[in-house]
């Protein structure tokens, strides 16, 4: 059905890479850095949205990230998945058909150098899908997607392996 139905064809909207530090400080500062030197954007801080237990403070800054959209996220995307040997865990998925993943050391990226002024950081990326349609649910008119043009979990899932020839791993 989708081979014959272009509002049926999935496509990448964005991709979210997120830096969590914890707390304020010099450490914050490297990985803006780091995230400004990856994508070429400016990274917008995040903050803490409730107090926790570990003693952090509603409104403190405790992380950075950028937001990558169209060609610029599918390269990013393709250096992520290098990183991870092309494989996602299928427990990565949500039931939207957007996924998750992370890595432990951002030089594990492709093309990517040991800085000794910045150190070693992981980082987390959320992937974004859609089809065409999905801007009305940004608009004031109706925020409603119908059930059937929603992506599913699988159809996500065989939309990366078709795309980005990756693998799907466990559960």
């Amino acid at each position: 059905m989708s081979d014959k139905n272009p509002m049926k064809k999935i496509g990448l909207e964005k991709i979210v890479l997120n830096i969590g530090i914890g707390s304020p400080g010099e450490e914050l500062e490297k990985a803006k850095n780091l995230l400004e030197d990856l994508t070429g954007k400016n990274p917008k801080l995040t903050k803490a949205k409730r107090r926790s237990a570990f003693g952090v403070s509603k409104g403190r800054e405790i992380g950075v990230m950028v937001t990558l959209r169209n060609e610029e996220a599918e390269n990013f995307l393709k250096k992520f998945l290098d990183a991870k040997d092309h494989k996602i865990r299928k427990s990565s998925f949500d039931d939207q058909g957007n996924f998750s993943m992370g890595i432990e050391e951002h030089i594990d990226l492709p093309g990517t150098d040991y800085n000794p002024d910045i150190g070693i950081f992981g980082m987390d990326i959320t992937a974004t899908l859609e089809r065409p349609g999905f801007g009305i649910k940004r608009r004031n008119i109706s925020r409603k997607i119908g059930e059937k043009h929603k992506i599913s979990k699988n159809e996500a899932i065989e939309f990366m392996e078709e795309k980005f020839e990756v693998e799907i791993t466990g559960e």
